[in-house]
């Protein structure tokens, strides 16, 4: 799963703000259009941003098989055709680049998770939200990052003592069911380790945020996230062919 780790890629040197910047800049500009040409051009700003942040994109569509799988079941669905010709690819084609923009908005989160620790996107966002709501808000982006990860090793621990048992040669729907009733029973026994974790450790609603530094780096990534947020906009308004 992808997640935090440390390194020295270009990407981790930079600060919190601006990616979080360019991310929302690539975001409105992944929207924008649905053309081949238009996808062309954010692909290859996906794609180095993934360079950048030395962020392998098998790891990405491993981490987020599921999610990848329900995008492009519908390009699928719509390939096959109930009569003759049987495959339909032209009807493919717009839903194809319709969902083509959510992977590459995954690709580049995907590429911020790996380098930003998350201590300081927690800080970034009670930064700029104000009041009880930036704190709710940080707090809950915080311990999603950490939390996930728990519970995914706990299915994938569940998942291979049932296949140790035998479990595979239940049905489906019976290995679904157990799955979801032990994820389930795991999730609410570690908020509650959680909680009392945080009380032991005396839990702040206004920790010491992490040091910023704004470099040149910095400046360079947020003006070209302001920049494709721009391209975006005006492309959505009609304003840029």
């Amino acid at each position: 799963m992808i997640s935090y780790t440390p390194g020295g890629t270009p990407a981790h040197r930079l600060d919190a703000r601006s990616k979080l910047l360019f991310q929302f800049g690539f975001a409105l500009a992944a929207f924008a259009s649905p053309t081949p040409r238009w996808l062309a051009a954010v692909a290859v700003v996906a794609g180095l941003a993934l360079v950048g942040s030395r962020t392998s994109p098998v790891a990405v569509v491993r981490t987020y098989w599921f999610v990848f799988v329900l995008l492009f079941s519908g390009p699928a669905l719509d390939l096959v055709a109930l009569s003759p010709p049987r495959l339909t690819p032209g009807r493919a084609v717009a839903s194809t680049l319709a969902v083509s923009r959510v992977a590459l908005v995954l690709f580049v989160g995907a590429a911020y998770v790996r380098t930003t620790p998350v201590r300081e996107t927690r800080a970034t966002i009670q930064r700029y939200v104000p009041g009880k709501a930036g704190r709710l808000l940080g707090v809950g982006v915080a311990l999603t990052a950490r939390f996930l990860p728990v519970l995914r090793r706990d299915l994938l621990a569940a998942r291979t003592a049932m296949r140790a048992r035998l479990g595979g040669e239940r049905p489906v729907t019976d290995r679904l069911g157990r799955l979801g009733r032990l994820g389930l029973a795991r999730a609410f026994e570690r908020a509650d380790r959680l909680a009392l974790a945080l009380r032991a450790r005396c839990f702040s609603w206004e920790p010491t945020p992490p040091k910023f530094r704004f470099t040149a780096a910095d400046a360079v990534v947020s003006t070209v996230g302001a920049g494709l947020a721009v391209a975006g906009l005006s492309v959505t308004l009609g304003l840029w062919p």
